[in-house]
């Protein structure tokens, strides 16, 4: 979540655009995403520079020797019309250059135009830009996040991101391997792919190789790797472990850019509705068992064409629900012994038309289902206060027995506002999933506990927690209904008293 400070500076920033005359929202937007690229790409080259320094290891600019003027570390100082001639005329036809690097993040930057015409609101715009804290977490998806809530058709399609800590776990549960092809085929801001590179980082760099540095123009702190495990596998991460579809051209440009700056120079990020029979077409070695992970929280909701889908998956399940489709989906994405981690509405662990029991009916006979983690309602607030649960899988195998969590708190409220709390779930059940193998008591009234597959299929495949989980009952005491009713008569009596001597003031 966007709060505070950060959001008062983007509210400020948004008025600005409106008031020099940018009043559609995905303008606003889309400038934004430039200029904050314009910043970070510069943020790129200083931390390379840095580590070649230290390290000896050339890297490929992005700026030549002509083009160091070109940088927002430069540019930023300039007043407003040089900074308005130079941004418009100089830096957006870099931008445009890069269209023929063959890097993915060229795909959304081939039109790119810059929009403002003020020389006053392109100065305050990267005033405002410059103070934002993008190289912190994932600031800048954020920041989109909170930019896409200003937008009327918001949600229409489930556009709202998914809550870092949740997709933290979810990483967490599948544990990747460096050596491992990942995908999203609904990618949005890139959240699961750059978790997942924050992921190795984290498991696969040596801690006596990490160097802290300060950006001496902006004060902003950052790590750079010097005894990096992942070496041997650094031509695999940069260029062909991570690939993500989505069909919002505007996320897809901040998660090409997401991935750009935790050091994956060429993830494969495409514009591309992957429910469509196109997907299968434009990208063949994609559609089908390319996979060894996917990570996924894919829209519940919007309009599908379903002359448009393709066939494959209706023959698995036939129905227009997006959430039941993009299962299938990842099923067919997904090497045989590949998992995946998905997000589903409730609806789909329990829902009763022959298209929901079908897919459940799947998951369990034909692949292994793990995993359900119930998450509580409000996890996706303010945007939507749907209920929800993660589904973990491998394709193939067998189903034996399935984990359940309750998580009942995730570390923040469950209201709009979202604020920090004490009670958090997350931990202990990622401690029990690490340990279900090791484990062998299975307390139903306790949060985590097993259901066996036959069992499963005798409830009609019903996978919601509440139909397997025992509730425990506390007896509560109450006093005879004597002594209650001696207590009212006594208040009554009281009362009385107190009235005849209020109407005996009143005389």
């Amino acid at each position: 979540m966007i709060t505070g400070e950060l959001k008062r500076d983007i509210d400020a920033l948004w008025l600005e655009f409106w008031q020099g005359g940018i009043t559609n929202p995905l303008t606003v937007i889309e400038q934004i995403t430039y200029l904050m690229f314009a910043r970070l790409l510069d943020v790129n080259e200083a931390r390379d520079e840095n580590r070649e320094r230290r390290s000896d290891k050339a890297f490929k600019r992005r700026f030549g020797e002509d083009e160091q003027d070109l940088r927002w570390s430069h540019f930023r100082h300039l007043g407003a019309d040089n900074m308005l001639f130079l941004v418009r005329d100089r830096v957006f036809p870099h931008f445009r250059k890069t269209s023929t690097s063959g890097t993915s993040f060229a795909e959304f930057m081939k039109d790119a135009q810059l929009m403002i015409q003020k020389p006053s609101l392109l100065v305050k715009a990267v005033n405002m830009i410059d103070k934002l804290p993008l190289t912190e977490g994932d600031t800048k998806g954020d920041l989109y996040e909170y930019l896409l809530s200003k937008l009327t058709t918001a949600g229409i399609n489930g556009q709202f991101r998914t809550p870092r800590h949740i997709i933290r776990l979810m990483v967490d549960m599948l544990e990747p391997k460096p050596t491992d092809v990942i995908a999203d085929p609904s990618a949005g801001t890139g959240g699961f792919l750059v978790q997942v590179m924050e992921h190795l980082m984290e498991k696969f760099t040596s801690p006596e190789g990490v160097i802290e540095e300060t950006d001496p123009d902006t004060g902003e702190e950052y790590n750079i790797y010097t005894g990096d495990l992942l070496e041997e596998h650094r031509k695999h991460i940069r260029t062909g472990m991570f690939h993500g579809f989505d069909f919002d051209a505007t996320m897809l440009r901040i998660a090409a850019m997401n991935l750009m700056l935790h050091d994956v120079d060429n993830p494969d990020i495409h514009y591309q509705d992957t429910l469509s029979n196109s997907f299968s077409e434009r990208f063949p070695k994609a559609g089908k068992e390319a996979f060894d992970i996917v990570l996924a929280n894919p829209p519940f909701k919007g309009s599908l064409d379903y002359e448009d889908v393709d066939a494959d998956l209706l023959r698995q399940v036939k129905t227009k629900k997006t959430e039941l489709l993009f299962l299938v989906l990842i099923l067919r994405m997904l090497k045989p012994g590949g998992r995946s981690a998905t997000i589903v509405p409730d609806g789909v662990l329990f829902g009763s038309s022959i298209a929901h029991v079908a897919l459940r009916k799947l998951l369990i006979d034909k692949n292994q289902l793990e995993a359900v983690i119930s998450l509580p309602s409000g996890v996706f607030k303010p945007y939507a206060g749907v209920s929800t649960g993660i589904l973990v899988f491998t394709k193939g195998g067998r189903t034996d027995n399935v984990f359940f969590y309750d998580v009942q708190a995730d570390g923040f409220s469950l209201d709009d506002k979202r604020d920090p709390v004490e009670e958090n779930d997350l931990p202990a059940c990622l401690i029990r999933w690490r340990a279900r193998n090791l484990r062998k008591d299975n307390e139903r009234t306790d949060k985590a506990f097993f259901v066996s597959a036959n069992e499963i299929r005798k409830t009609n495949y019903d996978l919601s927690l509440n139909r397997y989980k025992e509730a425990v009952y506390q007896e509560e005491k109450y006093d005879p209904p004597k002594v209650v009713l001696e207590r009212i008569r006594t208040l009554n009596d009281d009362i009385a008293f107190e009235l005849a001597e209020l109407e005996e003031m009143l005389r």
